[in-house]
Order: C-alpha cells, then structure tokens, then sequence
C-alpha cells in the first residue's frame, strides 16, 4: 500500500466516523511563540484544547506534516528517526472519548477495508492505573491480558495545561526482527525492533495546575497519533522507513548522481538517508516562508541543508545538487502538499543560492582550521580543544571528521572527548528550551463558561445600542461593577472589532443611563464572542443594562486606510520583487503600518520608490473597494491570496481593491483607494535572514511625514546657506573638500610618521640576544601608530618594535617581531596581549605583527618595562 493510500485511507476512515478534515498547518506555528516549528499533529490545535477557541465541530482528523530536530545525529542511521515525517491524527474536543476512540483504531487497523493487520499481531500498552482503557482493550475488543502490558510511562504531560494517560498500539514485525525471548527488553514499549509502535492515544483528562496538582478537565479530549513513515514501512513490508515510497525516489536520485548504488554500502547508505530526509524538511520549511540564516529556524534549515552537503562530499559529490532534488520530493508529496509543486522555482533558488554560499564557507573553515592548527603548534599544544573543533562544526558547518584528518596531516590531534561534551551541552539546551514547547494553558476559567451570543456590526456600524449580556470581574461572573474598576463585558450586538489579521482593536466608550466606561481592549472568547476590556470611569454597570457603544471613529478610519494600505502594498512588492513574496506578519494601527514579508536579499533604493510609486497610483485611480463573501474554493480561483498562518473556512471574505489585489481577510477596510489620500514608505530593514520589513503610514500621518521630512531639508539648506534645491550641489562639493583634506592630512601624517622614527632610532636596546625597541610615541590613531611603526621596520630591520601611544586616556600597542626571531619563539600576538592586560586591556594578531588596545593610559611605560623583561626572557642573556 503507497503511502498517499494510507492517508487517503485515514482521511477517510474518520470523515466516515463524522471528523471535520483540517488540512495540513504551516510547519510555521501561528500565534504560538512558545514552538519552534509545529512538532505534532495536535500543536495547531491548540487552542481546542485548552478551551481558548471552541471547534465548529469537535471531532478532527489531520495528516499534519512536521519538523523535529532533536536527536538529528540519529537521522540515517536508524530505521526510524527523521527531521520531517507526517504525524496522522484524530481528535475529539470535549466529545467522544476512551470508549470510541479505541473502538476505532482497531476498526481501522483490523478491517480488510482499511489497514487490513493481522490482529494476532497487535499488542497494547496502558497507564496502570487506567483500569477503563484496560477493560475497552481487553473486553470490548477481545485482546487478552498478556497482550496488554501495564506501563508506567504511559502518562503525556508536559507541564502546565491538559494532560492524561495513553495506550500505545504496537505491531509485531516477527522473528526476523527479533527472536531472543530471553532479552528483557523483548515486549511491546521495551528497546526493540520487533514490536513496532504504530499508534499513541491519548486521553486528555486533567488539568496539570500551577501549583503542580491535577483536576479533572472541564471537558476531556482525545489526541491521538500515528506516523505514516511507519505504517508505510509495516505494508509495504520494508526494512525501514527509509526504504519506503516516501523516500526511495530521493535516495535513487542522489546514488545515480554520485553515481554509487544503494543498499551496497553502509556508510554510503547512511549519507543517502540522510539527504533524503534533509531535503524533504528544507523543501517544505523554504515552501512554508522559512529561509536559511543564523538564527531561529533560519539556522535550523541551514543546519540541516549543509549538513547534507556534507554527506553529499562523502559521495564525492562536489558541486551543489540538492536543489536538483526539489522537483523530485514535489513528485512524492505533491498530491496532498501542493505548495511544495506552486513553490518549487523558489525552492529551488533558494537551496541552489545556500548550497554555492556554503562551498564558499567550506573553504573559510579550512582557511581558520589552518589559523587554529598554526596558533596550537606556536604555543606548544598538540592538541585542537573540543571548543574549537565545535564551533567549526556549529559555526561553519565543517565536519569533525574532516579536522581530524587536516589536525592528522600537520601532526595534531583534536580532543573528542571535549567536542562530545560541547555537543552534549547543545543538546540539554536544545531540550531545557523543547520542555515548555508544547505547552497549553489551563482549561477552564470564567470565559469557557459563555454561552451567550454576541454579533459584530462594526463593518458597517460604528454606534450601536447594546444589552450589557455579562460582566466578568477577576476572572468570576459577576452581576456589576463600579468605578474604578477593570473587566471584561460582552454585548448583544457590537461595533468594537477584535485584534485579527494584524489589525488592532478598537478602542471608544461605553455610555449608559448610569454609566460611563472605556473600552481599552477588545479579544475574542472560545466561541467566538467579542469580549470588551473595559474602564469604568463613572457610575456603575450591571447585567442587562443598555449601553450606547461608540468606536473611536478617528482612528476607525485611519485603520482602515492603513489595512487597505497592506493589500496595495503586498500585491505591488510581489510585482516588482516576485511572486515568492510571501507575508511573514503585519501590524496595522491607527498611526502606521508594518509589513513583513519573505524575501531573500536585500531592496534597492529603485525598487522602493516603484513599490512606493504602484501603491500611490492606485490610491489615484480610485479603485473601488468591494467586499464578498463566497466560498473559498471559488476565491482561489479568482486569485485571492491567503494571508500566512491564517485559517479559513468553507465561507471566505474576500476583499478586492479594483482589479488590482485580492486577498482573504477578515479586517475593517475603506469603500474607495482614494480614501488613503498618500502612502509613505517611513523605512525598510531586514529582521532576519530572508524575511525583511517594511513600515509606512498613510493618510494625514504620511502628509505629516512629508512635511517633517521638508522641515529637515530646509534646516540643512540654512545650515549650508543655500536654497533647498542647491542642498545635494552643495553637499558633493563638501565631500570634495573633506576628500582633499584628507589627502593632504595624510600625507602630513606619513611626514611627521617618519620624523617619530627617525628619531626614535637610537633608542634601541639590547634585550638579551634581542634588539629591542620599545618606547612611548606620539599617535593620535592606531592607523598613525601602524604607520610609525611600518617606517621604523624599514629603518630597524632586524630590531623588535614595541611600540605604544597614549590617546586621551586610552591606550594602543603595536608590536612587530621579524621572522628571525619568530623563528626562535618569540610571538607579537602573545608579547602584545600580555603587556595590554597590564593596562586593563587584550588583542592579539598574527606571530609577526599583533595590535592590543588598554583603558589605563597611566600604566603605559609599566607596560613598556614589562615588554623588555619579557623579550629578554625570551631571547635569554
């Protein structure tokens, strides 16, 4: 059975047992910073289940693709460990629970319809203290009691918010896996090959407390998991995931470009599996907006892409090719992932523009490994530190075993045990920051108990007359709250719009018969209603009250412009830097808006002024702004664009500004282009590696720009005595003149330079068999210091020249020694750092020339005498 059938198969199992099918997440968590990447089926689901959103329909199935990066240096060398796998789930948000769900794994695993295993081959594990699972398993289904092994790791709980016991199915892959019965690790849930785990269900409970107790959940749920890496591994009765239809193509691919074959090697076939995997999570992760930089999940990405590089060397593979393998993973898993198909020419750029920067980088890492070998042998060492041979590997990418061989050739060795430790340190990292990644928070509270209904007009109302529905009050409902105090509110009907899409609340007042209140805050409750952050200012507010609710009309409408705004703009940078253009997240507020937007490289000042150009053209032409709802399918094939991270339903609002842009959004918008009056980019950076940033402002806040940009122009033309428009002549002659006074300085400090050392020439000294120059001089930069002491290693060929100056209270070192005495051990680098530590300072450099500055001018001829005691000792008497 090929993979995609088995998701097929899963899909539709579940759709029958009436589950709403959510399609795959972005492996990029949305609106959770507590996830580096999504990690499991359930981890876009969140929210359901800790009660902050309530589901349309509490039953979901999912195949969820995902990125885990721990344990990476198993990846190929076992039969199970990846980077990317897809995680095949079903859930239940306060529905059917232990019962059912059990129930239904055997169906589906059993039935000649669906799976088809052989029962006799299943085996189960459950939390001992689970009596009910055990009871399902072993009188429902007929399982018998030696098949149900009791363990007491059978409990997921991973710190505050929901959690529960679970029952691990296992499969029997038979002798050939395993036949020493004798082994204690022989069972289903023991360290073993033979006993497969297929399937994780997961009973959600309790509630895991702050203060480390736990109570029954409000509402149990059911989470559940199964890897389809493995089940295709089982039916299609392989020796490892590897071997299955979800990586083979990339593993034939790569052996007939490195021209070697498959299952002949180990170690080749451990280089293989790993490029397969790799490939398939940078594919995915560069076609969900993540691109290669040097943090984050930049660097996870880069990680992993040169790692495989790496391997790709092994292979004598020399030249870039793992982009020659995007279009082959789009051929796997293009069916259900269509993005990797859409994206691929992006893809493709990207990976093929990362693979020739790290060919470059191999070489810098050869270039410092020469530097760190040079500096071991100049003090004695034989030996690279663990620390060093890391942070080529972290750092550069450069593999240990490569600094072995290199260390191995100039007669070195490198300290293992202390490159393990550093890996192992990484490692605790890594895991100390994955221990609060899945955290939820705590089901329940006053907000998971509303059940009234709330409608927002605000898209046509800005004024409604309101009935007060409930008041919370420090998390508890209350009947009424009095001035002074702080709580939430929820209306019948309301004009106030709640933060989505980027787009802030709105904030305005509350006015009632007895009653003034602010509204500073709006936020949604888990079925949806608007919740209203309240002030009360005077009077008192109770339940069942009429309030008349007013939005801050002034700043309505300059959000509106702004919002409109980020539809030009996003469509305008996608014709001018490409279709990749992909938005990584915005901010839209009264006075401003922020946009970010994928993007690899950096933007001309050209482009700007066209992307800036397109926008206010057509805020000019008065492109109409309409507004449908229609469902999403007929959306898509308008060309609506699908704003990131955002989720949709079968019903999509769809926003059109002329025939110009079309997106999906949910947001506050104005009628008419012409409303926004001027759009003004106010600044443009990069936030990252391949995402970058920009900020404008629009309306009364752009003309108020423009003007305080004119201000700042007419205060340079006084400054320069000219007029405005003489201000850039007038800047460029300027720069000539400071250009020619430069020159001329120079040349007057190379004079004077060589004045100092001409008279500093017989002040020479001899320092053991050494001839020794060490004195104050007078420098104003280290640039003058170099050049002084450039002219007396002319002068003074043979001599060592330390040489030090004092500028206001700091204070630089030069210090030179000629290759005869670099020979005989003398090391600037080393003479230069130990006489700047004296005056509270450090450098280094090179064993023939090294520069150090100090922070105590006054410790500057101790420092000197120092010099002279230490060549001395050096070059002996």
């Amino acid at each position: 059975m090929k993979a995609s059938e088995i998701r097929s198969k899963w899909l539709e199992f579940f759709k029958e047992k009436g589950h709403a099918i959510e399609p795959s997440a972005s492996l990029v968590p949305h609106n959770d910073p507590t996830l580096l990447w999504i990690n499991a089926g359930m981890a876009p689901l969140k929210p359901y289940f800790d009660g902050r959103v309530k589901p349309e329909n509490p039953r979901i199935a999912n195949s969820q693709k995902c990125i885990r990066t721990n344990d990476i240096e198993n990846v190929g060398k076992t039969r199970r460990h990846h980077t990317f796998f897809e995680m095949l789930g079903n859930f239940s948000i306060g529905d059917y629970f232990k019962e059912e769900v059990i129930t239904w794994a055997w169906e589906f695993l059993t039935s000649p319809k669906w799976i088809g295993f052989d029962p006799e081959r299943l085996s189960v594990t459950v939390y001992p203290e689970d009596e009910e699972a055990y009871k399902y398993w072993n009188e429902k289904i007929g399982l018998p009691a030696e098949r149900i092994i009791k363990l007491e790791d059978n409990f997921w709980d991973i710190g505050e918010g929901p959690c529960g016991p679970c029952t691990e199915i296992f499969y029997d892959r038979g002798e050939a896996y395993g036949s020493d019965m004798s082994d204690p690790e022989m069972y289903p849930g023991g360290e073993n090959e033979r006993y497969l785990e297929v399937w994780n269900l997961v009973f959600s409970q309790f509630n895991h407390n702050k203060d480390g107790s736990y109570t029954p959940l409000p509402n149990k749920n059911i989470d559940t998991g199964a890897g389809l890496e493995r089940l295709a591994s089982i039916l299609q009765d392989v020796n490892s995931n590897f071997d299955t239809d979800l990586f083979q193509p990339m593993i034939q691919k790569t052996a007939a470009m490195a021209g070697v074959k498959y299952n002949e090697d180990p170690e080749k076939d451990v280089a293989l599996k790993v490029i397969a995997d790799h490939i398939r999570t940078v594919t995915f992760a560069v076609g969900d907006g993540v691109l290669p930089s040097n943090e984050g999940r930049g660097y996870v990405i880069r990680r992993l892409l040169r790692r495989a590089v790496r391997y790709g060397k092994m292979l004598g593979l020399d030249r870039p090719f793992m982009y020659e393998l995007v279009e082959t993973v789009g051929d796997v898993m293009g069916v259900y992932y269509p993005e990797v198909v859409d994206k691929r020419d992006f893809i493709v750029k990207v990976i093929k523009t990362e693979e020739e920067r790290f060919h470059e980088t191999l070489s810098d890492g050869l270039a410092i490994l020469a530097e760190i070998s040079e500096q071991a042998k100049a003090a004695g060492h034989t030996v690279i530190s663990g620390a060093d041979a890391f942070k080529l590997y972290d750092t550069y990418g450069f593999p240990f075993d490569l600094t072995e061989d290199y260390a191995s050739e100039h007669g070195l060795t490198v300290d293992r045990e202390g490159f393990d430790q550093a890996m192992q340190e990484q490692r605790e990292r890594a895991r100390a920051a994955r221990q609060d990644s899945g955290s939820m928070k705590v089901q329940g509270g006053a907000l998971s108990e509303l059940t009234v209904k709330s409608d927002f007009v605000g898209y046509n109302d800005l004024v409604t007359e309101s009935k007060v529905l409930a008041i919370i009050y420090e998390d508890a409902m209350v009947d009424t709250v009095s001035e002074g105090q702080e709580a939430q509110i929820v209306l019948d009907i309301t004009p106030f719009y709640a933060e989505s899409g980027g787009q802030v609340s709105d904030r305005g007042v509350l006015h009632g018969a007895a009653v003034t209140a602010k509204v500073e805050g709006m936020s949604k409750a888990p079925l949806g209603q608007h919740v209203h952050q309240i002030l009360v200012q005077a009077g008192e507010l109770r339940v069942g009250d009429t309030v008349r609710a007013e939005v801050d009309a002034e700043a309505r409408q300059d959000i509106e412009k702004n919002h409109t705004a980020t539809h030009l703009l996003h469509k305008a940078l996608k014709e001018v830097l490409g279709e990749h253009v992909n938005q990584a997240g915005s901010l839209v507020e009264a006075s401003r808006l922020r946009f970010d937007f994928s993007h690899f490289g950096s933007i001309s000042a050209e482009e700007l002024a066209d992307i800036e150009r397109r926008v206010n053209s057509h805020i000019w032409s008065q492109d109409k702004v309409t507004i449908d709802l229609m469902p999403i399918d007929e959306a898509k094939a308008l060309g609506a664009m699908a704003l990131f991270g955002e989720k949709y339903g079968d019903i999509v609002r769809v926003v059109k500004a002329g025939d110009y842009s079309i997106e999906l959004c949910g947001g506050c918008h104005v009628s008419n282009t012409s409303q926004i009056g001027l759009f003004k980019l106010v600044s443009e950076s990069g936030i990252g590696s391949g995402v970058r940033r920009i900020e404008a402002v629009t309306g009364r806040y752009a003309y108020e720009y423009s003007e305080g940009q004119l201000e700042l122009l007419k205060t340079a033309a006084a400054i320069l005595k000219s007029n405005v428009n003489e201000v850039p002549k007038r800047i460029e002659g300027l720069h000539q003149q400071i250009k020619e006074l430069s020159r001329e300085n120079e040349s007057l400090q190379g004079k004077l330079s060589a004045i100092e050392a001409g008279q500093l020439t017989d002040k020479v000294v001899q320092a053991g068999n050494t001839q020794l120059l060490a004195v104050r001089v007078q420098a104003s930069t280290m640039d003058n210091l170099r050049a002084i002491a450039d002219e007396l290693k002319g002068k003074l060929p043979s001599a060592v020249l330390v040489l030090g100056a004092a500028m206001e209270d700091k204070v630089n070192f030069v210090v030179a020694v000629p290759a005869e005495q670099v020979k005989s051990g003398l090391h600037a680098g080393k003479l230069v750092k130990e006489i700047a530590a004296i005056c509270g300072g450090g450098g280094g450099g090179r064993p023939d020339m090294a520069q150090a500055g100090g922070r105590d001018a006054s410790k500057l001829d101790e420092a000197l005498a120092r010099a002279v005691e230490l060549v001395t000792e050096a070059s002996g008497s």
